[in-house]
C-alpha cells in the first residue's frame, strides 16, 4: 500500500471498519463508506477478504452480496461489486445511484474459505456506498463470517 499520512491512515482504518464491519458472527453484514472522498480517482478500489466458515450452524457453501450507491445520480458514475474465489467470479452493479435501492443479490458458490470482495466505481467522483454480504450454508442458514480489508484506495 502507498505511504499515507497518519491522518489518511486513520481515515483508511475507519473506512475499512465501516465498509465491511468488524469480523464476527452476526447474521447481517451491511456497512458503508465513502469511496474516494476527494473524488479525484476513477480507479478507486476497495478490496477485502471475507472468510466463510462453520460456526456451529453448518458448513459454508456460498456467499451472497449486493451493493447500493447512496450518492446522487451522476451520468456514467456507478458502483460495482465483484466477488472472486478460486477460478470463479461474479459481478453486480447498482445501476441507479441515489434511488435508495440495493442491487440484486449475487451468489458465488465456492464452499468455505476465503472470498475476495472488490468494490469499485466507473469514473471520477466520490461515492457513498454500502455493501451487504452473508456467508451461507447450502440451505441458506447464515454461517460464520470474518473480514480483513487489504486495500481502500
Amino acid at each position: 500500500m502507498k505511504n499515507l499520512s497518519c491522518f489518511n491512515n486513520a481515515i483508511l482504518i475507519a473506512a475499512v471498519a465501516v465498509l465491511l464491519g468488524q469480523g464476527g458472527f452476526a447474521s447481517a453484514h451491511t456497512e458503508g463508506a465513502v469511496m474516494d472522498p476527494a473524488g479525484n480517482k476513477a480507479s478507486f478500489t476497495a478490496l477485502a477478504l471475507v472468510t466463510c466458515f462453520n460456526d456451529g450452524g453448518g458448513d459454508a457453501d456460498h456467499i451472497i452480496a449486493r451493493v447500493r450507491d447512496n450518492s446522487p445520480a451522476v451520468p456514467g458514475l456507478l458502483v460495482s461489486l465483484q466477488i472472486l474465489k478460486g477460478g470463479r467470479a461474479i459481478n453486480v452493479t447498482d445501476a441507479t445511484s441515489g434511488d435508495a435501492d440495493f442491487s440484486n443479490f449475487v451468489a458465488l458458490h465456492g464452499g468455505g474459505g476465503v472470498y475476495q470482495l472488490m468494490a469499485n466505481k466507473t469514473a471520477i467522483g466520490a461515492r457513498d456506498f454500502e455493501v451487504e454480504f452473508h456467508c451461507n450454508a447450502a440451505d441458506g442458514t447464515h454461517t460464520g463470517t470474518s473480514t480483513f480489508v487489504l486495500q481502500f484506495d
